[in-house]
C-alpha cells in the first residue's frame, strides 16, 4: 500500500513537470521520465499487444534488417514490396499512442526505422542490380498506395491563434505536412504557412509580429465602421491581410514555398456546389480574395468575388456571376477532396470549432464500449435529424430564409470533425459569441501558446506514422530535382 502511495506521487510529480514544461525539449525530457517512473517504459518495451500483430512485425524487422545489412539489394526491394503500407499488421492504431506519454511500443519504432533506412539504401547510387527505372517506378508505387499525410485546420474565427500554434509546433520539429487546408480563421493560417519560406516563418509565428500587425488600424477602423468596439470589421480583415499575406495566387504560392494550400469555400447563391481551391483546380486565383471568401460569415460579412491572373499577368474576375462565403458551412475539413487531388490517406486534425467539442476526442478509432455506444448515438441523432428536415422541405420552402437557415444548419451537422490525429484545446469552454471578436494582446499569445502544448504530446505519433511517407516524398523531391529545369517545382513531385 506504501508503495502504491509512492508510485502515485511519483507520478503526480512527473505529470506536474509535463504540465509546467515551457518548450517542447522539456516536455519531452518530462514526457520521457514520467514512462521511466511508471509500468509505461516496460510496457514499451514489451513486443505483446493485443492491438496489433507484433510477431508479423517482429519477423519482417528481423528479415529487412538482415537483407539490408547484405547488401542484398535486389532482396530489400522484394521484402518492402510486400508491405509499405501505413497500417500494417495494425501499427497505426490510436490505441498504440494513448497509453504512454512519448511514442509507443519500441517495436513499431524500431520497424519504421528500417523501413525508412531500407528506402534510402534503395535511393543511394550505391543500389546495384536494380535499374534506375525500375527503382523510380517502386518509388512512385510505394508512394502511392503509401499515401501521405495532411493537416487540416477548422473554421475558427478569431480563434484562429490556436492554429498558429499548432503550426508553429510542426513546423519546429520538421513535421508539418506539404498539403495544407483551411477554412475561415483555419484557411488565414494555412496561407501564412504556404505563402512564406521557412526563413520567414520564424518572424510570421511570433506573437509579438503578430499582435503589431493586427491591432496596428484597430481604432481607426473602429472608428468608422461605428460597430461596438468588440467585434472585427470586413475592412480590418482586408487591411490585416493585405498586411500578413503576399498578392500571390495559388500556382505562385507552392512555387514559393513547395506547400500546398487548399482553402474551402461556399456557394453564397442557392444551387451552387462548395470548392476546393487550390495550385491545382484553381492556379490563377488570388490566395487573399480566397481567404476573404473562406472567412465571409453569413450575416457578419459580405460575400466576396474572386479573382484571378489572366495570361497577360493582369488581375481580373474569376466567375464575375458567383459569389462566395465562409467554407467551414459546409466543407470544414475536407478529407475525401483532399484524397482524390493529391492521394492523401492520413489527417492531422486541429480543431477548434466550439459547437463540435461534445462530438470529438483526441484520438480517432478508439474501439471501447463506451466510445461505440456515443459513436452509434451520433450517428442516429444525425439520421433523425436529417429525416425530419426531408419530413419539413415544403413547408420550409415557403419561407426561403426559414430554407436557407436549415440548409445550413444541416450542412453542419453532416460533416466530419474529425481525422487520424486530432489536436484540440485543453479549454473547451470558448464563447461562441466571441468567435469573431478583438482578441487582446494576452488573449492572442495564450491560445498560441495553447496550441503548441496542444500539439506536444502528439509530436512523437505525427513523427512515428508519417516518417515513411516523408522518406518517400524526400526521394522523390530528389529524383525530381535532378531531372526538371532549375528553378521550377513541379506540381507532381508531391503526389
Amino acid at each position: 500500500m506504501k508503495i502504491d502511495h509512492m508510485v502515485f506521487s511519483a507520478s503526480k510529480r512527473l505529470q506536474a513537470d509535463m504540465d509546467a514544461a515551457t518548450t517542447y525539449k522539456e516536455w519531452k525530457a518530462a514526457a520521457i521520465a514520467y514512462d521511466k517512473g511508471t509500468d509505461l517504459q516496460s510496457w514499451k518495451t514489451d513486443d505483446e499487444s493485443e492491438h496489433f500483430d507484433h510477431a508479423s512485425i517482429r519477423r519482417r524487422l528481423v528479415r529487412l534488417r538482415t537483407l539490408r545489412r547484405k547488401k542484398d539489394y535486389i532482396g530489400v526491394l522484394y521484402a518492402l514490396n510486400e508491405g509499405v503500407h501505413g497500417n500494417i499488421d495494425g501499427i497505426g492504431r490510436a490505441d498504440l499512442y494513448g497509453k504512454a506519454k512519448f511514442g509507443t511500443k519500441k517495436l513499431i519504432v524500431d520497424y519504421v526505422n528500417e523501413v525508412t533506412s531500407a528506402l534510402e539504401l534503395l535511393a543511394s547510387s550505391d543500389a546495384s542490380g536494380i535499374s534506375k527505372e525500375e527503382r523510380l517506378d517502386f518509388f512512385r508505387r510505394a508512394q502511392h498506395c503509401y499515401g501521405s499525410s495532411a493537416l487540416m485546420m477548422s473554421g475558427a474565427g478569431s480563434l484562429l491563434f490556436f492554429h498558429i500554434g499548432v503550426v508553429k509546433a510542426l513546423w519546429q520539429q520538421g513535421l508539418l505536412p506539404d498539403v495544407l487546408s483551411g477554412s475561415s480563421g483555419g484557411a488565414i493560417v494555412g496561407c501564412l504557412a504556404s505563402t512564406h519560406s521557412d526563413k520567414d516563418l520564424e518572424r510570421i509565428f511570433d506573437p509579438g509580429y503578430l499582435v503589431h500587425e493586427i491591432k496596428k488600424d484597430e481604432s481607426l477602423f473602429r472608428h468608422m465602421a461605428k460597430l461596438k468596439p468588440n467585434i472585427a470589421t470586413a475592412d480590418e480583415v482586408r487591411a490585416v491581410l493585405e498586411r500578413l499575406i503576399p498578392d500571390l495566387t495559388f500556382q505562385e504560392a507552392y512555387e514559393r514555398t513547395g506547400r500546398h494550400l487548399n482553402v474551402s469555400i461556399a456557394a453564397a447563391e442557392r444551387h451552387q456546389s462548395s470548392r476546393l481551391l487550390n495550385a491545382i483546380t484553381t492556379p490563377n486565383v488570388f490566395v487573399r480574395d480566397a481567404i476573404l471568401a473562406s472567412a465571409a460569415v453569413p450575416g457578419f460579412f459580405p460575400p466576396v468575388a474572386l479573382a484571378a491572373r489572366n495570361s497577360h499577368g493582369e488581375r481580373q474576375a474569376y466567375m464575375p456571376s458567383r459569389k462566395w462565403v465562409d467554407g467551414s458551412l459546409s466543407h470544414d475539413l475536407p478529407a475525401k477532396r483532399l484524397s482524390r487531388v493529391y492521394g492523401v490517406n492520413h489527417f492531422i486534425v486541429s480543431q477548434v470549432n466550439p459547437h463540435i467539442f461534445p462530438f470529438v476526442t483526441n484520438a480517432a478509432g478508439a474501439h471501447d464500449l463506451l466510445s461505440t455506444v456515443a459513436l452509434a448515438t451520433k450517428r442516429t441523432a444525425r439520421e433523425w435529424i436529417n429525416a425530419a428536415a426531408l419530413m419539413m422541405e415544403k413547408p420550409l420552402s415557403l419561407s426561403p430564409k426559414a430554407s436557407r437557415v436549415t440548409n445550413v444548419a444541416l450542412g453542419i451537422i453532416n460533416q466530419d470533425y474529425v481525422g487520424d490525429i486530432n489536436i484540440l484545446p485543453s479549454k473547451r469552454l470558448f464563447n461562441p459569441l466571441k468567435l469573431l471578436a478583438h482578441r487582446s494582446t494576452e488573449e492572442i499569445i495564450e491560445l498560441i501558446e495553447m496550441g503548441e502544448r496542444a500539439t506536444w504530446p502528439k509530436i512523437e505519433m505525427i513523427r512515428i506514422q508519417t516518417k515513411i511517407s516523408r522518406t518517400l516524398n524526400q526521394i522523390l523531391k530528389d529524383l525530381d530535382r535532378r531531372e526538371r529545369p532549375v528553378g521550377r517545382r513541379s506540381l507532381s513531385a508531391a503526389f
